[in-house]
């Protein structure tokens, strides 16, 4: 019976002990062991799990000290029935079979204001790690990150003067050692000398583009958009204006026109364009200023990417030659550091930033303090500046690799990134379809992302896909492109085959 119940993996991440507290505490939170049965003893429990009597004691004196168990002189280990108190006595709910979920999926549940799912999303496979060539972009490559500098700002956040402050409620304020770091360490590297009043902590950019779309856009606003555009600023906007003018991508960057003037605000992208990867020039950007000037139009500079430069002189952020506080400044680490901490934030003028962090509050608060205090402490060791430095050198040999393995190809039509970043924008022939490649691609352990989701329009260019280079090793992505040209070749010669 026991050895049914407590199923322990040798191969699994977790220690035997580990995975035997943590079955027990299921089985008794799910009142699978009676409270008046003894559990076996710790020699008879070893036995029937051929693990060591030690591994069977330890976890039970760790239960018995968080009063899971309770020990009887000369009757052995029970249930203590007192970890069971304040649970409702409700019988579960019968599961539903396979066909009556699927008659109650579009009746469950209150109509929504908004219909969610049928925006257009990029969709990218959570299992990426198990294809034989990821070409994704904006995830993290496990072995270029600093894992023993990383735990030296973890144990630091966890030591108890430190639990102490950030198991506090901060109410709308943020970790003072974050907000300190990000005014002298991350904003001048682009420029950008901000007051700490002026900087606001939030969970990616993403989430800074929801504050600052709640708090500038109503449905009469008319909001500039890049075209091609990151698709979730987009998808953002969109829940609060309908009203957009499209703005073509060129080698430049955006090329903004007389129709800047309807504008309320304009998000641009202009460090690495989200998706093509071009660079705004400094005169282009003095340009846009001067006519968001003219017009009286916020900017919001999402500056993607921009840490990411390894070819020639980085150029400033469009923030750090804004004289008349018009630029709002979007920035995160995700790209540095790690997407998964979801840390970010945004400069602005005062007034701007407290409203923001008016609106943060009714939300969520502020971020988690232990992963801000954390982060603190990862930028003020000066571990994010030589992190960034071991990226750029390896993203600048994967960036050579993946220019050399494209040009290879008449199939692709493609521009190295002229400052870095992490990604190639890559055209196909006319008759190719992107969606049709990256399924196929799937198949045959590729992993790409069709571009047809960043236009705007439905009908829009079909051929473009994103290739990313910095997960995927450097021996490989050769291989992975001449692949993907075989793939390529096989559609182009079947039309029929290329349809999404």
């Amino acid at each position: 019976m026991w050895h049914q119940l407590f199923k322990l993996d040798a191969n699994s991440d977790h220690s035997l002990q580990a995975q035997l507290r943590q079955a027990l505490v299921k089985a008794i939170l799910d009142g699978r062991i009676p409270v008046d049965i003894p559990l076996p003893s710790s020699r008879e429990l070893s036995r029937q799990l051929s693990v060591a009597r030690n591994t069977v004691v330890l976890a039970y004196q760790h239960l018995i000290d968080e009063n899971y168990l309770v020990s009887h002189e000369r009757r052995g280990y029970f249930v203590n029935p007192e970890i069971l108190d304040g649970r409702v006595d409700a019988p579960r709910p019968v599961p539903r079979s396979a066909e009556s979920a699927s008659e109650h999926a579009d009746v469950d549940g209150p109509q929504t204001v908004y219909d969610l799912l049928e925006q257009r999303n990029i969709n990218r496979p959570l299992n990426w790690r198990q294809f034989e060539y990821p070409f994704i972009y904006g995830q993290a490559d496990a072995s270029l990150f600093p894992v023993n500098d990383w735990r030296e700002a973890c144990r630091l956040s966890l030591r108890v003067d430190a639990i102490s402050r950030w198991t506090q409620d901060r109410v709308d304020h943020d970790d003072d050692l974050l907000v300190e770091q990000i005014h002298t360490r991350v904003l001048p590297r682009r420029g950008v000398w901000a007051d700490k009043e002026e900087i606001l902590i939030t969970t990616g950019a993403q989430n800074a583009l929801f504050l600052i779309a709640q708090l500038l856009l109503d449905q009469s606003s008319i909001v500039g958009i890049e075209d091609p555009c990151y698709v979730d600023a987009r998808n953002i906007f969109s829940l609060y204006t309908k009203n957009r003018v499209l703005f073509p991508v060129g080698e430049n960057g955006v090329e903004t026109d007389e129709r800047l003037s309807d504008c309320k605000m304009m998000y641009v992208t202009p460090s690495h364009q989200c998706p093509t990867t071009t660079t705004m020039p400094l005169n282009a950007r003095k340009s846009l200023l001067e006519q968001a000037s003219l017009h009286d139009v916020t900017i919001v500079e999402d500056d993607y990417e921009s840490e990411l430069n390894f070819v020639g002189k980085p150029t400033p952020a469009l923030k750090s030659l804004d004289t008349e506080h018009r630029v709002i400044y979007v920035g995160s680490l995700s790209k540095t550091l790690a997407p998964g901490l979801r840390v970010g934030f945004m400069v602005g003028p005062r007034r701007f930033i407290r409203q923001a962090r008016a609106l943060r509050r009714l939300m969520y608060r502020h971020p988690p303090t232990n992963n801000q205090r954390t982060v603190a402490h990862f930028l003020s060791l000066g571990h994010h500046d030589s992190a960034l430095l071991r990226l750029t050198q390896s993203f600048k040999s994967r960036w050579q690799i993946m220019d050399e393995a494209l040009k290879k190809h008449d199939l692709f039509s493609s521009m190295a990134p002229s400052f870095g970043g992490s990604s190639f924008w890559v055209r196909l022939p006319e008759n190719v379809s992107s969606v049709a490649l990256e399924q196929l691609a799937a198949e045959h352990g590729i992993v790409i992302n069709a571009g047809d989701n960043y236009f705007a329009s439905h009908d829009g260019p079909g051929n473009f896909c994103r290739l990313g280079f910095s997960s995927i090793p450097a021996d490989k992505i050769a291989v992975g492109v001449d692949k993907l040209a075989a793939l390529v070749e096989r559609l182009a010669q079947s039309p029929e085959s290329s349809a999404p």
